[in-house]
Order: structure tokens, then C-alpha cells, then sequence
């Protein structure tokens, strides 16, 4: 490699099934009740995440509630990286918060 150049280094491949035991237990400290592939707040759905190995890299399909009822709207997301991750984990801390301050 000539000092011309530029480093790349490659992102490390997304372990979609590492990732999500990871993200649920981030849901159970911000003291979320797992029900199924999904978690309830007050007995009230607001997330689902099944991992998809269909895809040519496994990546995690989520469904986030847009507002906490007992039948919600869902956003539907596909994450692809440790980046998107937290991205929804932010997302939902911030609809978290909107939430219980609604009440």
C-alpha cells in the first residue's frame, strides 16, 4: 500500500442475532414486559423484533409503535447495522419519554 492511499478499514459484519439478545436486554432495563418477539408497556404493545435470515445478511425487522394503544399504527424498520440499533434505541427512549409524559 502506497502513503497515496487512504485506509479502509471494513466495518465488522452485523450479527443480527448477537445484536438483538443485546437490544432486548436494553428493553428489559428500561423496564418493558416481553411478550412474544414483542415488548408491552402497561400492557400495551410498542415494539416487535424477529430477526430475518431470508435476506442476503440477516438483519432485524422492528415495528414501533407510533403512539401507546392498545392496537397500535406501526413503524416498520429493517436494521441492517450495530448503527441502526441505536438509532431505534434512541428513537424509542425519546416516544418512551413523549409517552409518560402524555399520561
Amino acid at each position: 500500500m502506497s502513503d497515496d492511499e487512504p485506509w479502509s478499514v471494513p466495518a465488522p459484519a452485523f450479527k443480527a442475532e448477537e445484536a438483538l439478545l443485546q437490544f432486548k436486554r436494553t428493553l428489559r432495563g428500561l423496564q418493558l414486559s416481553e411478550r412474544g418477539t414483542g415488548f408491552e408497556l402497561r400492557g400495551k404493545p410498542i415494539i416487535t423484533l424477529e430477526v430475518d435470515a431470508q435476506a442476503d445478511a440477516p438483519t432485524i425487522k422492528a415495528q414501533l409503535a407510533r403512539r401507546l394503544v392498545a392496537t397500535p399504527e406501526w413503524d416498520h424498520l429493517t436494521l441492517r447495522s450495530s448503527a441502526d440499533v441505536r438509532k431505534l434505541e434512541a428513537e424509542l427512549k425519546k416516544r418512551l419519554d413523549r409517552w409518560q409524559r402524555e399520561d
